[in-house]
Formats: structure tokens, sequence, C-alpha cells
């Protein structure tokens, strides 16, 4: 299924752009990766500092669906979602991190202060690239 096939289910509601939210993911969103900045990577806090940046991730794309006139109330249409806006690579990684935040906190899953630090960045780089083009006014 593509994009289109889930406007109007349970899963994505066609709205109108909510400037409010979007301000207001966007501020929720710089303020949380302030603080997630000042985490140091460890074996106790790579798992929660992964998961935490993946939040910040799906709040930006929020606000992007918002701007879109989309509310979407699942984490995996969010691939969709980037593939419809043509970000296609985006969509895969950001696919992966929602697996990997997945293993996480439905199965117990660790993750290594390597792992972490190659995806934290990763993830900070396409929050930033989406932020600009798609939440720069």
């Amino acid at each position: 299924m593509n994009f289109k096939d889930f406007i109007n289910t349970k899963y994505v509601k066609k709205t109108l752009p909510d400037k409010a939210l979007i301000k207001s993911l966007l501020e929720t969103a710089e303020s949380d990766i302030l603080f997630l900045k000042k985490i140091v990577l460890d074996n106790n806090s790579a798992r929660k500092v992964m998961t935490n940046y993946y939040d910040v991730l799906r709040s930006v794309l929020e606000a992007i669906a918002s701007k879109f006139g989309y509310k979407i109330y699942s984490h995996e249409i969010f691939a969709q979602f980037l593939k419809h806006i043509n970000e296609h690579f985006i969509a895969e990684k950001f696919d992966r991190f929602r697996k990997i935040r997945n293993n996480i906190n439905y199965y117990g899953k660790n993750i290594s202060i390597l792992e972490a630090k190659e995806l934290v960045p990763e993830i900070t780089r396409i929050i930033e690239i989406l932020k600009k083009k798609y939440l720069s006014d």
C-alpha cells in the first residue's frame, strides 16, 4: 500500500495545516535536542538516547505532515508519507530507525554505544535536512 491508500483510514486523516501545532512540535523538538546533546553516551544511556532522538525525528515528521494537511497516527505510515513527498532515501532510513526503536521498546533489545554514536548524528542530519527543506519559512 502507498500513502494515498491510508488517507481517511484510522491511520491518516486529511486536515488543515495547523501552524500552532507545527510551531509547538518544532519548539519541543529543538528543546529536546538541546537536552539530548548534554547526555553522555554510555552503556546506560545509549538505548534511551537513541529512542529519544527517534522521537524528535518523528515529531519533525508530524510537523511536516501537518504542513501538508495530514495527521498520521502510525509510526509505520511516516515512511510511506516520506515516499509520498519523494523522500525515498530518508524513508528507508526512518524505517530502519523505527525498527531499532521498536526492538528497544517492545522486545528489550539493547543498542551498543558504537551503534548509537553512528545513528545519532545520522538522525540529527536528517532532522536538519527535513526542517530546512519543509519547515523553513
